[in-house]
């Protein structure tokens, strides 16, 4: 059982790098470092959007707006850390 908490943690962890990665990407984006025409970088794009936006996009629509700053993706990690944290100290410590 330990083990499966392991890959859970793992899973967190690497959902919390997509998230980051998403929001740098999307910064590069809007301001003309990357190219949307690419067909390397479009891919990458729709790629984490697909992974992240059923997470984000709930929390999107439930946050006041605040002009053009988007803060739903730290909203998200705060939460999976608050994940991570509660399997940490509550649940991995009670499994045998």
């Amino acid at each position: 059982m330990k083990a499966v908490l392991d890959i859970v943690m793992i899973v967190l962890d690497l959902f919390i790098w997509v998230i980051i990665i998403q929001a740098v990407m999307s910064w590069l984006i809007s301001f003309n470092v990357l190219n949307q025409r690419n067909s390397f970088v479009s891919t990458i794009w729709r790629t984490l959007l697909a992974v992240t936006e059923p997470i984000v996009g709930p929390v999107r629509r439930i946050m006041p707006r605040f002009g053009a700053l988007d803060l739903s993706p730290m909203v998200v990690v705060l939460g999976v850390i608050l994940v991570q944290r509660v399997i940490a100290y509550y649940v991995y410590p009670n499994v045998f």
